[in-house]
């Protein structure tokens, strides 16, 4: 292989690496704001950092359910409170290595006091935290801390549920 072709190859890789790589959305608190209030089907806010060990427990969870009831319209959002020096390349890293495909939001606020209320009133700002909600049914609800495989399934049947509760 000669230096052009070397020089290609290097190249053409770099090109699927980038294109692979998952984007993630800077937004406000009034963007996710605006998910929660305009969705019609059962939805998941799951607030996380990728230095949260307790966080990062519980993301393959998340991703298996969300995985496993996409069929039933089950949407799910990962919304990352890592800080500024973070965002985009390694939370991009963090999300490629662990091939994670659900939509990723990086959350460019610091004020916990303004954004977390918006969230949920009774958010104190410990992550995770998860907000599940379902507007066509009324159903929300909020947890705060990591939630074992058997709590967040309890929740998803819950905003999965037709009847108005």
């Amino acid at each position: 292989m000669n230096s052009k072709e070397f020089l290609f190859s290097v190249m053409a890789m770099m090109i699927v690496s980038f294109s692979s790589a998952q984007e993630i959305k800077k937004v406000k608190i009034t963007e996710v704001e605006k998910i929660i209030n305009e969705s019609t089907g059962p939805l998941i806010i799951n607030i996380w950092a990728t230095w949260c060990g307790p966080c990062v427990e519980e993301l393959p969870y998340f991703l298996e359910e969300y995985k496993g009831h996409k069929e039933d319209g089950l949407q799910l959002f990962l919304v990352s409170l890592d800080f500024e020096d973070a965002y985009p390349e390694k939370i991009e890293k963090f999300m490629s290595r662990r091939k994670i495909k659900a939509p990723v939001l990086w959350l460019n606020e610091t004020n916990a006091d303004y954004f977390c209320p918006k969230i949920d009133p009774r958010w104190s700002g410990v992550i995770p935290a998860s907000v599940f909600i379902n507007n066509t049914t009324g159903y929300r609800s909020f947890f705060e801390g990591q939630m074992s495989h058997k709590e967040l399934k309890k929740e998803i049947m819950a905003i999965l549920e037709k009847k108005k509760n």
